[in-house]
């Protein structure tokens, strides 16, 4: 029986909000790279490196948690991801001398360990609670607390830590912002705990009930994966999706040092430029989102999207040292709208591609692919600023970009996910009983199958 669960807008809104808080913990050092910079006495490259830990750790970390995912279920991720996340914000607490850099680079990496049980979740929430006309609007939702959480780290620290010559007084600000850390993420820890379900009694979909009611021993993980590397569309997917994730990352870590090199000491303009790619960036994920779930153009859509993104950082490039903050922030919002609404779109066209497999673990692949991409561009990008300057820093992103679009264009939409849901559709239409079984029409507008 297919029936829509009412609480599974508290479930993907209480994840959106703790996948919120462990980015903003991500990018809370970077969006003020300067001032932590001088408070720890360390270089830029180590700075950069609590952002990259991130990507760093998510590497060999996939598979045992994509695993354990598929094996335990989505609370026991949901609750050590956000157990991890606010683990990590009191450990920073430890760090508010000069000299107590190695606690805060310990608690970031207990941070980005709250991440790898984070950045796989929002295809399979979508799919496992919400019903096959929701399902890309839902991953859009799931997606935009971490972006948010990216938003605010690039608002809040630069207001809450000013760039202030006394350490103690730099100290004290500094400890303001991890205290406020660590009680919303101890906050959200103990929502988890009371809210966050398995599934939902009833399956959302025709294709989620044909899944669940596939037995248990049919499934090996190891084979999952090996399927996943034999399909040629994933397999170019992997690369697109790592390729413009990658250039997303490099953006948001070195944007700091990009805006205060042609603006000086505009760091708090710096965060809202960040602020700016973000918020549009989410207007772009949500609105793609709904685009999927009426037309199901997935090739289509990505392919314009990718297209955008790079014309967005053509112009963020040649914008940027024009002196006018005023275009910076208008080139940034287009940059973001279509490189950040892509992230969506990536995860929702993996599920298409590769259904019956796991979400958790296609996700999770298109994440291994972005963080090795984001660590080799970030780095890359810092020592191609430092020698040539921020504009060919920015030209070596676009390089990357429109390799990204010509390969996004030999991607066969195979839409298997699609077709499971029209296929037993028909099945049951063909059999005489009724599409989603007794139920209001308010419950089935969002739950049945085509």
């Amino acid at each position: 029986e297919v029936r829509l669960s009412r609480r599974r807008w508290a479930v993907v809104l209480l994840f959106s909000s703790y996948s919120l808080c462990n980015a903003f913990q991500w990018i809370q050092y970077g969006s003020i790279n300067n001032v932590f910079l001088r408070f720890y006495g360390v270089s830029a490259f180590a700075i950069d490196w609590l952002s990259m830990s991130y990507m760093l750790t998510y590497i060999p970390l996939l598979f045992p948690v994509a695993w354990l995912l598929d094996k335990r279920g989505l609370r026991l991720i949901a609750l050590v991801g956000s157990a991890f996340n606010a683990l990590g914000a009191w450990v920073k607490l430890g760090s508010l001398k000069p000299h107590l850099f190695p606690v805060t680079v310990l608690g970031q990496v207990i941070c980005s360990l709250a991440q790898v049980f984070i950045l796989g979740m929002p295809s399979r929430i979508a799919s496992v609670w919400f019903g096959s006309h929701e399902v890309s609007t839902a991953c859009s939702i799931a997606v935009f607390g971490n972006q948010l959480g990216i938003a605010v780290g690039f608002l809040v620290p630069p207001v809450l830590v000013p760039n202030v010559e006394d350490v103690d007084k730099l100290a004290y600000h500094i400890s303001i912002m991890f205290y406020m850390t660590a009680g919303v993420a101890t906050a959200l820890f103990i929502l988890v705990i009371i809210v966050f379900k398995e599934k939902p009694l009833h399956p959302p979909s025709r294709a989620q009930a044909l899944m669940q009611s596939r037995p248990t021993e049919e499934y090996s993980y190891v084979q999952s994966i090996l399927r996943l590397l034999r399909n040629p569309s994933f397999l170019l997917l992997m690369v697109t999706y790592g390729l413009n994730t990658g250039c997303f990352y490099a953006l948001s870590t070195l944007l700091n040092r990009m805006v205060i090199h042609h603006y000086p000491g505009e760091e708090v303009n710096a965060g809202r430029i960040g602020l700016t790619i973000i918020l549009s960036g989410m207007a772009g994920a949500l609105i793609s989102g709904i685009w999927l779930d009426r037309t199901k153009t997935y090739k289509q859509t990505t392919l314009v999207v990718y297209i955008m993104s790079l014309v967005g950082m053509v112009t963020y490039t040649f914008t940027l040292s024009l002196g006018h903050l005023w275009v910076v922030f208008v080139t940034a919002g287009m940059l973001g709208f279509f490189m950040t609404g892509y992230l969506p779109l990536g995860f929702e066209f993996a599920a298409e591609l590769t259904y019956p497999e796991s979400e958790g673990t296609s996700s999770g692949l298109l994440n291994v692919s972005a963080q090795i991409f984001g660590i080799t561009f970030t780095i890359s990008q810092g020592q191609i600023m430092d020698r040539f300057g921020t504009k060919a820093g920015n030209l070596f992103l676009c390089s990357f970009l429109f390799l990204g679009t010509v390969v996004t264009a030999f991607i066969k939409a195979d839409l298997r996910r699609q077709r499971a849901n029209l296929d037993s559709e028909q099945t049951v239409i063909q059999s005489g009983e009724r599409p989603e079984g007794p139920r209001s029409s308010s419950a089935l507008t969002g739950c049945s199958g085509r």
